[in-house]
């Protein structure tokens, strides 16, 4: 290996012509050389490579001189990191090995040197840590900007998130985004191996599709495909990006060809950023034929109880999935089966369609507690009085936080004193009472509540027919949760919750982000290919859409939606109903879904699927707060990409072809 050096060095001298690189440290001057293949990555070496002469090659991090004479380098690459000794004064070559410490750092560099056990003093014991390079040659690859951005391997000075995002390729090269990169495609293999292993085929939808009214913003893709010379001042033409891949793999079901499919599928919205959320993601895509429309006729267990709609096989391979997930990943055993709960006990108890079960604060109807007269006054509103109870006795991590500037619209904040522990409603602003309770109502109260001086209590009304994702308790219960965990009071169970919320409303007026294609009509909770419960289709057809429940199901975890899914409508005359009495759709939008129509009449076989998004499942997995650190490439909140600078106008001369003129303000 010192020879292949050695010649590096001589070709160097004698020619400029050849394909790799070899560098002067100090001119920083790039010499295409050819150079010796790595034998070792930075990960991993131990203590049994000892004596071992390794080529090593990556990036160099700073130096640490421990005296004139020895200096330690970390040298990283993608597995891990490597400490390296350089000791200057040792042999011959001690004078081109002082040359390192002119090199810049995040250089890229080849290294050759023997391995050796560090003393027992100096040992760690992660990754690398208890051997070290000593170095006897190197050549510098690729010398870095002396000016970078930002310094990746600096973890005590983390720039703004602009700036990484401007400066990707390097943002990636920190540990935490390069194991968030690797985990990633760990999950990416069980997934593959778990959904082939049940039987599934792995197929591809197409990316190209026509735009429909399913819900979300589509984004539009102009193109000049099935445009004459003669129509190029007609309308233009548009493919849609899919916002899920869910009319092609209903159609792929419903040609028999598959069985049981699924891909790990791009997916697309025009929807504001979160941080849970942005343009383009990925999900798991799973869809099944003859999947059942009721439980199990054969139930076992409490929680399979609770499962009374159809697509318990879809159920039982998403949990297996995800068992192995966490089996494989995490080394964590989940339960056989997650707990079921309806979307109507997820509302009424913890104000949310995806609610966090990991703390125990739970909401309480208050109006059955109330004597008639007061009831009927609510049922007469159509409101529900609900509360949210903070005791002393059993609250301890949330009171700091209760005590903390923290409000609601439409909620009252009562303390409980020994002067209004017997009139505390009477005041209650959202919902004052012209008659005022008794002394002994509000002792029964008190007592089912388990309220006493110096607890406080929550007072919100809802309306009483459940609709929407959270109610305002909801929100405070949430609030309070991160408000602990800030002050360091609360600390959530390592053990994750899963959940399945099922049973949803099958159709909505109450969801903001549909209303610019829903125009005021009902709009689907899911999306218009949704089965309703059986027991609710004669509701449906007598008009009673507001009662009609869907075989929808929601998987939550740790409080965040990750999946959702249904059984799908496959008979024709159901769908076109829905299609044209329930949503209401115009001629034209009907027409877009024409094709899936048509697939039903030719005897589609009963279905249903799930899509678990990915980027969420991952950021979950990784413990990061933005599915961005678990993205490669991601986009920033507002949806746009500083390192490939997009999106970006394009040229009115390209804009002619398709049909599309810009717009000038006057």
């Amino acid at each position: 290996m010192r020879r292949a050096f050695s010649a590096v060095k001589r070709l160097v001298a004698h020619s400029g012509r050849l394909a790799p690189r070899v560098v002067s440290a100090k001119s920083n001057l790039v010499l295409p050389a050819p150079f010796p293949p790595r034998t070792h990555t930075c990960g991993e070496l131990t203590a049994d490579h000892a004596g071992v002469r390794v080529v090593l090659a990556g990036w160099l991090l700073p130096e640490r001189k421990v005296s004139k004479a020895m200096s330690f380098f970390p040298i990283k690459d993608s597995h891990g990191t490597t400490q390296l000794v350089v000791r200057r004064k040792r042999d011959s070559c001690a004078g081109d090995l002082a040359a390192l410490s002119d090199i810049p750092v995040e250089s890229t560099v080849l290294i050759e040197g023997e391995v050796r056990v560090r003393p027992q003093s100096s040992r760690r014991g992660d990754g690398t840590g208890d051997i070290e390079v000593d170095v006897s040659d190197f050549v510098l690859l690729n010398p870095a900007d002396r000016h970078l951005p930002f310094v990746p391997s600096d973890e005590h000075c983390l720039v703004n998130e602009e700036l990484r995002a401007e400066f990707r390729h390097l943002d990636l090269r920190r540990a935490a985004l390069t194991n968030n990169i690797k985990k990633r495609s760990i999950v990416s293999r069980v997934i593959r191996d778990t959904l082939h292993h049940e039987g599934f085929l792995e197929v591809e939808t197409p990316l190209l599709l026509k735009s429909s009214p399913e819900g979300a913003r589509e984004f539009l893709v102009p193109s000049r495909v099935g445009r004459s010379a003669h129509e190029a001042d007609m309308h233009p033409l548009f493919y849609s990006l899919p916002q899920s891949p869910q009319q092609p793999k209903q159609l792929l079901i419903c040609s028999g060809a598959v069985d049981k499919y699924f891909q790990i599928a791009k997916c697309f919205r025009d929807e504001d950023g979160r941080r849970d959320r942005q343009p383009e993601f990925t999900q798991i895509d799973l869809e099944m034929a003859y999947v059942s429309w009721g439980p199990p006729l054969h139930q076992t267990g409490s929680q399979a109880l609770n499962w009374q709609i159809g697509g318990h096989e879809v159920r039982t391979v998403v949990e297996s999935l995800i068992r192995n997930i966490w089996q494989q990943v995490e080394n964590v055993a989940l339960p056989s089966s997650f707990t079921v709960m309806t979307y109507a006990e997820a509302m009424s108890s913890y104000g949310s369609d995806k609610p966090d079960t990991r703390f125990p604060l739970k909401i309480v109807n208050v109006s059955s507690l109330l004597p008639d007269q007061h009831r009927a006054r609510l049922d007469g509103a159509g409101v529900t009085l609900d509360a949210l109870v903070i005791r002393q006795s059993d609250c301890q991590p949330f009171l700091r936080a209760n005590d903390g500037e923290l409000e609601e619209p439409g909620v009252d904040r009562i303390i409980i004193t020994t002067d209004n522990e017997s009139n505390w409603l009477d005041n209650c602003r959202v919902m004052p009472f012209d008659i005022p309770l008794a002394a002994e109502k509000y002792a029964a109260i008190n007592r089912v509540l388990g309220m006493n001086p110096g607890d406080c209590i929550w007072i919100s009304q809802r309306r009483s027919a459940i609709e929407g994702g959270s109610t305002a308790l909801g929100r405070v219960r949430i609030r309070l949760a991160e408000m602990a965990e800030k002050l360091g009071d609360y600390s959530p169970p390592i053990t994750p919750h899963f959940l399945w919320v099922t049973e949803f409303p099958l159709f909505t007026r109450a969801d903001p982000d549909k209303d610019f294609l829903a125009h005021g009509r009902w709009s689907s909770t899911h999306h218009p290919f949704t089965a309703p419960m059986w027991q609710d289709i004669e509701a449906m057809y007598a008009g009673r859409i507001g009662q009609v429940r869907g075989q929808h199901y929601d998987l939550v975890l740790n409080g965040v939606e990750i999946g959702g899914g249904s059984v799908r409508v496959h008979d024709a005359a159901m769908q076109d109903y829905i299609f044209t009495q329930v949503l209401q759709l115009t001629k034209s939008e009907k027409a877009t879904f024409e094709h899936l129509l048509h697939a039903l009449r030719c005897g589609a076989p009963p279905h249903g699927g799930i899509a678990i998004g990915f980027d969420r499942l991952m950021s979950i997995l990784c413990k990061t707060a933005s599915i961005r650190d678990v993205i490669a490439f991601p986009k920033t909140g507002a949806g746009t990409d500083p390192l490939l600078k997009s999106p970006a106008t394009v040229a009115a001369d390209v804009l002619r072809h398709y049909g599309i003129q810009p717009v000038h303000k006057s």
